[in-house]
């Protein structure tokens, strides 16, 4: 078993970390979570800041650390990286461009929510992913899925409809989901 730390931007991936599903899937991958710690923001995400989380992390067991943080707006993912730094046994996941674009990957959960036919080609073109689900939900059911900007409720809402990173990493045009799936099964690997 190897002790992973996690450390996140927001409420959208601690809850995906902390769900069930994904803690089965480290269970699966030989891998248990030490801690995960969202630090609220991607400007959070800077190398004196995670210095101390990741010593926490590694004080609590941590074999390795995993920060998983969106694109955003950063024109690549080689320049998030070198934003937020890189020490030995960290890992930086980034998802293009918001990690809602994962929702839209999941084409077995949206089939769930909006009941039918569902695929969404390339979600990682979608500069605010959150709102592209939204607006489906509108444009399906005449209301709003959840109001502007509760990302929290999104999450919930997917989580209990099955959502699974496994599931947004077999998407054929969501590669940052696919690449976390790999960097899991690399740490268990090591």
């Amino acid at each position: 078993m190897v002790n992973v730390g996690f450390i996140c931007e927001g409420y959208t991936e601690w809850f995906i970390l902390k769900s069930e599903k994904f803690q089965i899937l480290l269970n699966e991958l030989n891998l248990f979570a030490v801690g995960i710690l969202n630090v609220e923001g991607n400007g959070n995400l800077l190398p004196r800041n995670i210095e101390k989380h990741t010593q926490n992390l590694q004080d609590d067991g941590a074999d390795a650390i995993v920060i998983l943080t969106d694109l955003d707006e950063d024109m690549c993912v080689t320049k998030t990286k070198v934003r937020i730094g890189n020490n030995d046994n960290q890992h930086i996941v980034i998802a293009v461009k918001q990690i809602e674009a994962w929702f839209l990957a999941d084409t077995e959960t949206m089939k769930s929510i909006f009941r039918g036919k569902f695929l969404f080609e390339y979600p990682e073109n979608e500069s605010v992913p959150f709102e592209t689900i939204r607006q489906f939900y509108i444009t399906k059911f005449s209301k709003g899925i959840v109001g502007p900007g509760d990302k929290k409720k999104l999450v919930l809402k997917m989580l209990n409809a099955g959502f699974s990173i496994q599931n947004a990493a077999n998407h054929p045009n969501c590669p940052s989901a696919r690449y976390f799936l790999n960097k899991l099964q690399e740490i268990a690997n090591n």
